[in-house]
């Protein structure tokens, strides 16, 4: 009798056993979950010390890192100067880390919000020098680098960051940079309209060519291009048989740029670039 109870006995106590297991292991899954990577260790951290800790990180070349701390930042910090500072910082980050995408678009969100803010010179600062490095390389423009033969696109978003800065903020402490960084893109801009234009010459295109030698004259003036454009505008007048017209540009060359290699070989003698510095 006692063994047939037994018997009748175990199956229970086996599910019953099953039932505990299953119990157990599921606490252990959601003890696991509350402190698992969905857990956030900066959750009582104070404003400050996420500020704190998110430069440290971002001076460490953790960009990452610095940049999810950042955001962080913005959020715990919302509606104070704190998380704009966050916002800057965290478009400074993405710089840093070549992200140029992220950084204008946190940049142009930045903009957006606090069009007030007095930080918005270093904002329009930091935008053109982001489309500046994308453009330039860094240090780009004292590389030996032929900044005229790549993409123009974002030398024209730098250069209108940078010109916004100047002319909304000329008592700015990054002016004087964005000034000298102005000039460095118009030329930029200016021998990318006489490459252009160099090419259609050497195609017998010369309507064309003198169109966009044009362009390097008239939107760009006072650059070194402008050698090669009067130039450029000579030969092509001169192929069209248009002889008043090449003369009158000649005598242009001639009055700007009397030592030009142009007016005595026809062809300019090797030289050292206008982008190069020494």
């Amino acid at each position: 009798m006692f063994l047939s109870r037994l018997s009748a006995l175990a199956p229970a106590r086996a599910r019953a056993g099953r039932s505990f297991a299953a119990l157990a292991a599921a606490v252990v899954l959601l003890s696991a979950c509350a402190s698992g990577p969905t857990a956030d260790p900066t959750a009582d951290w104070s404003p400050n010390r996420l500020h704190a800790e998110a430069v440290a990180e971002r001076d460490r070349g953790n960009f990452e890192r610095a940049i999810t701390l950042f955001e962080r930042l913005e959020g715990r910090a919302a509606g104070t100067v704190l998380a704009q500072q966050a916002q800057l910082e965290k478009a400074f980050a993405h710089y840093r880390a070549g992200e140029q995408a992220q950084a204008i678009a946190t940049l142009d969100r930045f903009m957006r919000l606090h069009p007030a803010s007095p930080a918005l010179d270093y904002a329009l600062y930091l935008k053109g020098l982001v489309n500046f490095q994308d453009n330039l390389g860094f240090l780009g423009f004292l590389a030996n680098v032929d900044l005229s033969e790549r993409d123009q696109r974002a030398a024209r978003q730098s250069f209108e960051a940078f010109r916004e800065l100047v002319d909304r903020f000329p008592q700015s402490r990054y002016a004087p940079d964005a000034q000298l960084r102005l000039a460095h893109i118009v030329n930029s801009l200016a021998q990318s309209e006489v490459n252009v234009a160099r090419y259609y010459f050497g195609r017998g295109a010369y309507v064309a060519a003198i169109n966009r030698a044009q362009v390097a004259l008239t939107d760009f003036q006072g650059v070194p291009a402008a050698e090669e454009a009067l130039y450029l505008k000579y030969r092509s007048y001169q192929a069209l048989g248009m002889n008043d017209l090449a003369a009158d540009a000649r005598r242009v060359l001639a009055l700007n740029f009397p030592q030009s290699a142009f007016l005595g070989q026809g062809a300019q003698a090797e030289r050292a670039p206008w982008w190069r510095l020494w």
